[in-house]
Order: structure tokens, then sequence, then C-alpha cells
């Protein structure tokens, strides 16, 4: 376990640099999305990756690290949204939003700590296409979850499912750099 939570932070260290970089670039313009937005362009990226994995010829010289890191930063972007509520206008600054930033990536880490407890690091022993597979099951469900208004009878909240595909990203990252 002591392992995992050091290749975690490795990777969440590399998403949040790449988050703050964006940042200094286009300041926080994602504040405008609406949370089906956010969905979708996680969708866009899990479905990439999914194709990079099935296609034998590839087009464009990229893998799926890109993608993964993208469902990483679009999902934390989710989780802001929900605590803040969408704006009509950019609103936080670097500080702030990278505060924001790290605030989600420790409440979704702890999370991990906890399940990987329960489970034994059972992902260890799963394929990273089975893992980008559950990231477009739990997708699925956070489209029905906001098609039904965020309204569940039995079922985890939206944010739950934004943290699980957080996790299993990091989790396929880390698979993916032995």
């Amino acid at each position: 376990m002591q392992n995992t939570s050091k290749q975690y932070d490795e990777i969440t260290a590399k998403c949040r640099s790449l988050f703050i970089n964006k940042m200094s670039d286009y300041g926080s313009a994602w504040r405008i999305l609406r949370l089906p937005s956010l969905t979708d362009q996680i969708f866009i990226k899990a479905q990439r990756i999914r194709q990079l994995q099935e296609n034998t010829v590839r087009k464009v010289d990229e893998d799926e690290i890109p993608e993964f890191i993208g469902i990483i930063n679009y999902s934390i972007m989710a989780l802001i949204q929900l605590e803040k509520g969408v704006v009509e206008q950019p609103d936080l600054n670097v500080e702030e939003a990278v505060g924001l930033y790290d605030k989600h990536i420790q409440e979704t880490k702890a999370l991990m700590e906890n399940k990987n407890h329960d489970y034994g690091e059972a992902w260890r022993d799963m394929r990273v296409s089975s893992l980008t597979d559950l990231i477009l099951q739990k997708l699925l469900r956070v489209k029905q979850i906001e098609d039904n208004q965020g309204k569940t009878l039995v079922s985890e909240g939206i944010d739950a499912n934004y943290q699980d595909m957080i996790n299993y990203a990091i989790f396929a990252l880390i698979l993916m750099n032995k």
C-alpha cells in the first residue's frame, strides 16, 4: 500500500502540473462548463482510449497516457463544479483553483486508500483495458444520473462516480508505468 501511495502521488503531481500550466494559459474558462459538458469531455477521452486499445493502426502517434491524464483533470474540474456551481464568467485565479484541485485530490486519494484496504489492491491484477471499460461504465452511469436531474434511488451520487474515474485512471497509469 505504501508503494501505491507514492505512485499515486507521482501521477497526481504530473496531472496537477499540467492543470497549473493550462490555468496559466487559459485561466479558469472551464468554470462556465455545465456538468454534462464535462462528462462529455471525459467520455470523449475514454472512448479515444478504448479505440487506441482496439485499433491495430494508429494514424496519430499518441498513446493513452494524455487521455488518462485528461480524465483525471476533467473529473477534478467536475468535482469543483459540483462544489462551487457553474458560473457565467471565469472566477478563479490559479491559486484558488489549485487549492480546490488539491482538496479534491486529497479526498479522492483517501477514498482510494479505504477501498484499496478493503479490496486488497485487486486492481493490480487487472488489465488497463478493463479499467478503461470501468471508466466508460461510470460515465454512462453519470450520464443517466444527469438525465434524471441528479436523482438516484439507491445509487451513489455523481461525485463518487467522478472519484472512481479518477482512481481508475490513476491505476491505469500506474500499471502502464511498470
